[in-house]
């Protein structure tokens, strides 16, 4: 029960962060709640998306190049959310 009530409340914090980015950023309150509803369907696949653009902007790709690359090698996955 300790261990539920811990990992709801990370998830209650990631929440918070990226919501708070998000604003920062421009991004409409209904906007942000709705991405969060489509990342909360399949984290995994969002934590893969992340590392894997992460990675090609470390070996030198553009930040747009790399997000573009790798999203649309998710595609179907992705489509699949909504």
């Amino acid at each position: 029960m300790f261990i539920k009530i811990i990992f709801y409340l990370y998830i209650m914090f990631q929440d918070l962060l990226l919501k708070k980015m998000l604003k920062n950023q421009g991004v409409p309150e209904a906007q942000i709640n709705q991405l969060l509803e489509i990342i909360k369907k399949n984290p995994e696949l969002f934590k893969k998306i992340a590392k894997e653009t992460k990675e090609k902007i470390n070996s030198g790709v553009g930040q747009q190049e790399a997000a573009m690359t790798v999203m649309s090698k998710y595609a179907d996955e992705l489509k699949g959310l909504k």
